[in-house]
């Protein structure tokens, strides 16, 4: 047993003179979350009058020598024994300390059972003994720990019942935890609190109605509570994002300076992708939180979004002088936007500057990418390939990398020599299976690419886009229809909302002759994602319907934003050039 795990000792000289006071020092409390209650407040203990004899001093002597030299169990087993024949809570809650620094919890929890016991009123011992049963799992044993603290509560007990959750953050069935804090609360329900730790427990257990019921009935004995107005609109989060947006909305009407609202808000519309607005309330934020980091860097990266390069530097910018923990990634944005605005020599001096760690992968390629658009491929080779990365998934990202700046510069073949001669080196790498097998369809090669498929599938049965690249290839050659739609119905099933997937079962269903089926996945993908790819096999089938202007608008409105696309021009040329 090492120094770090042994409990702080008295010295032995003192050890004599507190012989029943040896828990005179901070007791070491459970590893489990604390129990809801305020710090006990001084009161007599309920102390047996005893005589100091030679057997006590002997067993005290002997708890406290076994704890220093390490020997937990037996100086825990010495005090338990102690405290059983002496009856003294004090020598209870020492056999308890020393059972849990020994990590022996069944015997942290006989100790602390005995200290309740022999001083019922302690709130120290409760919240101790509610501490380890949570961690030893043993709910049925816990409701008259808790329900006794949140009598001792006094006038804390509505910070008591807001805290109540706390404590059983750690336990896994959810459901046995909204159940029994129903019925702690339960002579409490006259107060908005209780009605708050009973919602709360229903979010955790994902029982969202009964939630949004008792949050309700919160916010009916409090109007205007901030904390139960986004509680509530957690809960509705789950089923309907626009109500929980709405709830959130319509309590900033009444309550504009409610600001922990408002940046739920706010951040409720980012995650209904509603940029322009939710960048409003970040900014009225800002007015309010002017230093405030988090703030600035969401406003600089929804400006970022809105293609706001102005907004979004100036930002960026301010957070560069400041403490920011995430400053690599505001280096990488800053990158970015300089290359949107074509100022390259900006963006590779900012990529430079990412040092080792999250961002800095994401930062040589960015690099190498550049110099290979300014006409620099076999720099943008050099690059990867002298950057040094600690492990062998980074090294793999290199590697794909520099075969992907070949293919891009129309030099196919290097990029498929590249990843088959590292495949031969690691072949059961899924990275340079999947990409090589892809590489190797550009070339034609598509046997390479079923053989490749059908040993990462085989290697990885839960690698969807492997099932769906090999019925993809099949479909778009017109071979083994129902085969790929086998291949392409089990690549959904695995990843039920990938546009890409969805957007290749609409394509072999077309291909198998039923258009109208092939519609309705096809219109489901491009709403997710108007890649040009899936925009041309969408404008095909609504052409096959008879519906041609729509399929006009389709292809147009996609190679506005994609001029160059190889799918696309060819499909436009092929029905109306």
């Amino acid at each position: 047993m090492t120094g770090s795990r042994r409990p702080p000792m008295f010295p032995l000289a003192l050890v004599i003179p507190l012989v029943l006071a040896a828990c005179a020092q901070a007791p070491v409390q459970p590893a489990a979350e604390t129990p809801p209650a305020a710090a006990p407040k001084e009161r007599a203990e309920n102390l047996p009058n005893r005589e100091l004899t030679g057997q006590i001093l002997y067993q005290t002597l002997l708890a406290e020598i076994a704890g220093q030299r390490g020997n937990l169990g037996l100086s825990a087993s010495a005090y338990l024994d102690l405290a059983r024949s002496t009856r003294d809570p004090r020598l209870a809650r020492r056999a308890a300390e020393m059972a849990l620094h020994g990590r022996n919890l069944e015997q942290a929890v006989q100790a602390t059972r005995l200290w309740v016991e022999l001083d019922p009123e302690s709130a120290q011992a409760r919240q101790m003994m509610a501490g380890l049963l949570v961690s030893a799992n043993r709910l049925d044993e816990l409701q008259p720990h808790v329900a006794k603290l949140l009598e001792q509560e006094g006038g804390n007990l509505g910070d008591g019942l807001l805290r109540l959750n706390r404590l059983f953050a750690r336990y896994p069935d959810k459901r046995a935890v909204l159940a029994l804090v129903e019925q702690l609360t339960l002579p409490y329900v006259g107060m908005a609190e209780a009605h708050f730790a009973r919602a709360q427990a229903a979010l955790n257990a994902a029982e969202w109605p009964r939630g949004i019921a008792e949050a309700d009935k919160a916010l009916a004995m409090r109007p205007g509570w901030d904390a139960a107005v986004m509680l509530k609109a957690q809960l509705q989060r789950a089923d309907s994002p626009e109500a929980a947006i709405e709830t959130l909305r319509s309590h900033l009407a009444g309550h504009p300076q409610a600001r922990e609202v408002r940046l739920q808000y706010a951040r409720s519309l980012v995650g209904a992708r509603k940029f322009p607005q939710a960048r409003t309330e970040f900014q009225r934020l800002l007015g309010d939180f002017p230093g405030n980091a988090d703030v600035i860097y969401a406003v600089a990266v929804l400006s970022m979004q809105l293609s706001d390069w102005t907004t979004a530097e100036d930002n960026f910018r301010k957070l560069l002088d400041r403490n920011f923990a995430e400053i690599d990634t505001v280096r990488l944005y800053l990158g970015q936007i300089a290359e949107e605005r074509k100022q390259h020599d900006e963006a590779l001096r900012r990529y430079a500057e990412i040092a080792p760690g999250e961002q800095y992968l994401a930062a040589q390629l960015r690099i190498a990418q550049l110099l290979a658009r300014q006409g620099k491929l076999d720099a943008g080779r050099r690059h990867l390939q002298e950057t040094r990365v600690p492990g062998q998934g980074e090294r793999i990202q290199l590697l794909l990398a520099e075969s992907q700046l070949l293919r891009d510069g129309g030099r196919t073949q290097e990029a498929y020599d590249l990843l088959a001669g590292q495949l031969a080196a690691q072949p059961e790498q899924p990275e340079l299976l999947y990409e090589s097998a892809l590489m190797a369809e550009k070339l034609g090669r598509h046997d390479v690419l079923e053989v490749n498929l059908r040993k990462l599938i085989q290697l990885r049965p839960d690698h969807a886009h492997a099932y769906n690249a090999l019925g993809y290839s099949l479909a778009e050659r017109n071979q083994r229809l129902a085969e790929a739609e086998q291949l392409i119905f089990k690549a959904l099933q695995l990843s039920p909302d990938d546009p890409f997937i969805i957007d290749s079962m609409g394509w072999v269903l077309y291909r198998k002759g039923d258009p109208a089926g092939a519609l309705s996945h096809l219109q489901r993908a491009h709403s997710i994602r108007p890649d040009p790819e899936i925009a041309a096999h969408l404008g095909e089938v609504l052409w096959v319907l008879g519906r041609r202007d729509e399929a006009r608008r389709t292809w147009q409105e996609a190679a506005q934003v994609h001029p160059g696309n190889e799918v696309l021009v060819e499909v436009i040329k092929r029905f109306a050039p």
